[in-house]
């Protein structure tokens, strides 16, 4: 894979958990009904997805998606550490595990 396709899927993938992290921060924000709709972070994650999209779909024009596709679980890396960080959710040992296992998974299908 080269440089320039690995950096589609990681941009896609950054954008993508953006995204996630965006919507957890709109929802805290408890709007309600049509709030929810205007909701700056909402907007913001909704529009993360959008360029997401784009640029997946660019990726995918390069890279097979046998190799793409896993590397979606970069993202659950990000979010994990982002919402540890952010929002002070719990990372536990067996997380931590879960995200290495994540790691080396990701390494052996990049290196395919």
């Amino acid at each position: 894979m080269s440089l320039v396709s690995f950096s589609f899927i990681l941009a896609g993938v950054l954008l993508n958990a953006g995204a996630q992290l965006l919507l957890k921060a709109g929802t805290n924000a408890r709007p309600l009904g049509l709030e929810l709709a205007i909701e700056p972070h909402i907007l913001g994650g909704l529009a993360c997805y959008v360029v997401s999209v784009v640029l997946w779909v660019v990726a995918l024009s390069k890279v097979p998606v046998s190799i793409a596709y896993p590397m979606l679980s970069i993202g659950y890396i990000v979010n994990a550490v982002a919402a540890h960080y952010l929002f002070g959710e719990t990372l536990s040992t067996l997380r931590l595990a879960g995200i290495g296992v994540i790691i080396i998974g990701v390494f052996l299908v990049a290196r395919s």
